[in-house]
């Protein structure tokens, strides 16, 4: 099978490039390595069934190239990251919303089936917990750029779900819940590598607001597990499925819980969250998924706990240079 992933030089889809080449496939990747990093896939480099190509999803010519070659599409490309979508406001929703158009239109035109990857995000201010796949998207003030990212991605999945029905387009849509592991970078907001990096510096840990904020993480390695049998089921192609953890922790809980784990004599403080990102920021309070759709599809349980994904990112962040 061939394969094209795109973002695969970021987080996730360094993993899921990974996991493919384990078997015969060949693996095509297109990242503008604006929040993707070489050092994710170098390993790769050397492998005759990868080929990289530094190019953006805006460019419908190289998509075409490369969409017409393979067999699935894996849509992962996306301005990420609540302190990039903040700084980056327009290119989060042309980016998100063209560029995720861009992909959809060239695989319905190829007959390719296509995994796009969504978030959590989309549920916004929905209070109403655990979150189903069905429940209503509560989006906040327009006014506010913190919800621009849950809004494009919406959209991305009401645009998938147009080529399902008008194009026939074969689409699953994937909701990831805080996803977690080695090769995550601190640079955009992301809080467990922030605060390990933090902790491992003794430097004060930043808790926005009073902490009471819940989140449930979730192991990469139990996403690309899910993703690669989810594509493999036909019954999955025009759903959307919550993928994530159940298992809920306050921030605040967390960062006690990291400053244990690297003996460190850090502080840690409470910060508000408007003098990092802008006036009227504004955060979920919980964020929990309900995943008994996919697990009743696939099987899907994760394996990892929450000081199991502490302690592999401790460990990947301690053997590279990010640590510093």
């Amino acid at each position: 099978m061939k394969y094209l992933i795109t973002g695969g030089c970021g987080f996730i889809g360094s993993h899921l490039t990974e996991k493919i080449l384990s078997g015969e496939n060949e693996i095509f990747v297109i990242d503008d390595l604006s929040t993707g990093s070489l050092s994710n896939v170098e390993k790769f480099m050397d492998k005759k069934n990868f080929h990289l190509f530094i190019d953006t999803i805006m460019n419908s010519s190289i998509l075409e190239e490369l969409i017409k070659k393979c067999d699935f599409v894996f849509h992962l490309a996306a301005v990420v990251g609540v302190k990039r979508v903040m700084e980056n406001p327009v290119d989060s929703v042309i980016i998100n919303v063209e560029g995720s158009y861009n992909v959809l239109k060239v695989c319905a035109r190829h007959g390719k089936k296509i995994f796009l990857a969504s978030t959590s995000e989309v549920y916004g201010k929905n209070e109403n917990i655990p979150f189903m796949e069905d429940a209503d998207i509560i989006i906040g003030n327009t006014k506010k750029k913190r919800w621009s990212y849950a809004c494009t991605k919406a959209i991305d999945e009401f645009l998938a779900f147009a080529f399902f029905e008008e194009k026939k387009l074969p689409v699953i849509v994937g909701r990831f819940f805080n996803t977690v592991g080695p090769r995550q970078s601190d640079r955009y907001g992301m809080v467990i590598p922030r605060f390990i990096k933090q902790a491992l510096n003794n430097l004060p840990m930043t808790v926005f607001g009073k902490g009471g904020q819940t989140r449930c993480f979730v192991h990469v390695g139990d996403i690309i597990e899910g993703v690669v049998k989810l594509i493999g089921k036909d019954e999955a192609y025009g759903e959307v499925f919550n993928m994530g953890s159940t298992e809920e922790i306050s921030i605040k809980d967390l960062a006690y819980m990291i400053k244990d784990a690297t003996r460190s004599s850090s502080e840690i403080i409470f910060v508000n969250p408007e003098t990092v990102y802008s006036k009227g920021f504004e955060d979920m309070n919980r964020r929990v998924p309900d995943i008994s759709k996919i697990r009743n599809l696939i099987g899907f349980s994760p394996r990892f706990t929450i000081r199991d994904i502490i302690a592999d990112c401790l460990k990947d962040i301690k053997s590279s240079a990010r640590a510093q």
